[in-house]
Formats: C-alpha cells, structure tokens, sequence
C-alpha cells in the first residue's frame, strides 16, 4: 500500500464529548462564549452552554460580528470565545484578517467542521468548504488545532492560554459533532 493510500483512509476515532470540552473551555478562562447557531455544536456544546451561567453566552447574528465582539473583550482584558462552524470563519476572513492577524489579537476561535467525515483528515475531506480550512489558515499564519475525539480535548486550555500570552489568534477545529 503506497504512503498516500494509507494517508486518505480513515483512522478509527473515538467520540468527542461535549462536557470534556466545556470544562477545558472554564478552565481556560473563557468569561463568554460567542455565537451563532450551529447545527456541529449545538448539541453537545451550544445547548449546554446556554443552559449556564458561566462562561456567558453572547448570542450573535454574524460571525464577522463576534470577531468584533471578541476583539473588544481582549482590549478590556477578558477571554472570549467564538464558536461557529467553517462557512462562518470562510465568511469572516477579513474581519479575522484585521482585527485578530493586523492587530494581533486574542481571538480564540472554535469553528465546527460542517460535514466533515468522521476519522478523515480535513485536507482529506470530500467537502471543498472543510477542505480548505487548514491551507487558508496557514496562509494567513493562524494557529489551529484539530479536534476529533476525547484524547485532543487537553489541546484547548494550553492553546487558548498561548493565544492570550502571544497576543495571537488560534482556531480550534471542532472534526465531528461533540455527544
């Protein structure tokens, strides 16, 4: 079997649970999650998250929007988060592109890969709009790590904790939907 034959078939991945990361997410500091619906999340971190007190949730209209928001809440001195799925992130390049790489920013990001398959690489992916993710975040210098089963939770608090040291964003990639 040649290299790449083996590298584009899936690997078997365990579950990712929604709890595990809402507790990386409070340990980290998080003060408020912002969003916008998202059919990856919503069940295992949306609803949830909606349900506590703590990190706040911040209901949003557009993602470009929460870019801002997240902006405004790293110069006041408080950890956001913003959680939305890669069309939201593909739609917010140039608010991403001003306000977390130009200003060098905070801006933590938690972006559910909408259809991606399960154990399959990103840059592996049937779909174009998760296929492209990872080359357009390397392109713009933008850290990010892959989320797809409950061995990758512990990445969370260590990355959001660099991004807030660093002044940098980072984008956390959500690969499949958290029980």
């Amino acid at each position: 079997m040649s290299g790449n034959a083996s590298a584009a078939m899936p690997r078997v991945v365990g579950d990712l649970s929604g709890e595990g990361i809402i507790r990386e997410i409070k340990a980290s500091g998080i003060q408020f999650v912002i969003s916008v619906p998202d059919i990856t999340t919503s069940e295992g971190l949306l609803r949830p998250l909606a349900k506590a007190s703590d990190p706040r949730l911040i209901r949003i209209c557009k993602e470009d929007e929460g870019v801002a928001i997240c902006a405004g809440l790293a110069y006041t001195g408080k950890r956001g988060l913003l959680l939305i799925q890669q069309t939201g992130l593909l739609d917010s390049i140039n608010a991403i592109r001003g306000n977390a790489v130009e200003y060098s920013l905070p801006i933590c990001m938690m972006v559910g890969l909408l259809q991606k398959e399960k154990g399959i690489p990103p840059r592996q992916s049937k779909s174009y709009g998760v296929r492209i993710v990872e080359p357009i975040l390397d392109a713009m210098g933008i850290v990010y790590h892959n989320l797809e089963e409950d061995s990758d939770v512990p990445k969370i608090r260590p990355a959001i904790d660099k991004a807030f040291t660093d002044s940098k964003p980072v984008v956390l990639l959500i690969g499949q939907t958290p029980s």
